[in-house]
């Protein structure tokens, strides 16, 4: 009786299938009779295609599933043509050990998403065995502990440098610009900005409202806009962008994730971050204005970490925001530019 190709069949599921065969011509069975011809027991492969499809309408950034995809057709590539319960810890050791040290922070997100499409398939019946990829106690004794990253703020430019960053920005025109600018003053994320799309946008009221399924929190939020937010914007109408307000080379695409990241650069020598001038405005709001720090907070879209405060707040503060936000403005103002959009430039998201 043939148990299969040794370019197919793994050692250790040859002997499962010799033990599954000695059992059944024990009890008295013919093992060739009772043989199916295909097997119900999916790879790691399709397996992991399958918890990617159930997972991804949970996941809000499509980055995100590129990520998960990428490395599980990647990096576990060795993974994908063993059957799920074929997977043993050495298998698991050979895909995780050269990327342990050369790049820990992407070895430990891909031993998780190992993890995962293992008690997925355990969950599902086609696995017994303990899950060769759990790090405590397991894996934990066979690979180095990873030193906890120390992960600091982003790099912030401090608030009274940037009147001057924006008087040099303005002169500068390019949709990469006003994008940057328009997140200095609407104190968003860069996410936000680059996929903020028309219909999000409700000038006649100067309010931005972002919708839940693009921001972090999973929940609406409502961004007052400045005369200047406003200029920037009715300046961009003239792209004729039907989607997105910052659109990038590619008709129909948006901005791209490195075009502020470079304005920036090339402005300054200071090592700054485009996500750095959220601290910026934080810092101005507590040191320079008397506003509450839970408007401060508000305006950031920061979730309220104390759950009974969360259960009594019933409002977005919204019109406390839009003087905070309008302060904000009017301190950025101290160039001669401050009622002006420079002319747009041709390729528009370098």
């Amino acid at each position: 009786m043939g148990l299969g190709s040794a370019k197919q069949i793994t050692l250790a599921r040859a002997r499962q299938l010799a033990a599954d065969a000695r059992a059944a011509l024990a009890e008295g069975n013919n093992p060739l009779s009772i043989r199916t011809t295909t097997t119900t027991t999916p790879t790691f492969g399709e397996m992991a295609d399958d918890v990617i499809e159930a997972l991804s309408p949970s996941w809000r950034n499509e980055k995100h599933i590129a990520q998960w995809k990428m490395t599980l057709a990647v990096y576990a590539a060795p993974l994908r043509p063993l059957l799920v319960d074929e997977v043993t810890t050495d298998h698991v050791l050979s895909v995780l050990q050269p990327l342990w040290n050369k790049r820990p922070e992407t070895a430990s997100r891909l031993r998780g998403r190992i993890e995962k499409v293992l008690d997925a398939a355990k969950a599902k019946g086609h696995r017994h065995a303990e899950n060769p990829a759990r790090w405590r106690g397991h894996l934990h004794h066979l690979l180095p502990v990873r030193q906890r990253l120390t992960r600091g703020h982003h790099a912030a430019m401090a608030y009274a440098d940037v009147p001057e960053l924006l008087s040099d920005l303005r002169q500068r025109g390019g949709v990469a610009a006003l994008a940057l600018e328009f997140l200095i003053l609407t104190a968003a994320r860069s996410g936000e900005v680059m996929g903020a799309r028309w219909e999000e946008f409700d000038l006649d009221h100067a309010i931005w409202t972002i919708p839940a399924h693009r921001m972090k929190a999973a929940r609406e939020h409502r961004v007052p806009l400045t005369d200047r937010a406003i200029k920037i914007l009715e300046k961009l109408r003239m792209l004729e962008s039907e989607s997105f307000v910052f659109p990038g080379k590619k008709v129909g695409t948006p901005l791209s994730t490195m075009a502020m990241a470079m304005a920036l650069r090339r402005m300054t020598t200071e090592h700054v971050t485009v996500h750095g001038f959220w601290s910026s405005f934080r810092d101005w709001a507590a040191e320079q204005t008397s506003f509450a720090r839970e408007v401060a907070e508000a305006a950031l879209a920061h979730v309220v970490a104390d759950r009974v405060e969360a259960a009594y707040r019933r409002t977005d503060l919204f019109e406390k925001r839009r003087e905070l936000m309008q302060e904000w403005g009017e301190y950025l103002e101290l160039d001669a530019y401050a009622n002006s959009v420079p002319e747009l430039k041709v390729v528009s998201a370098q």
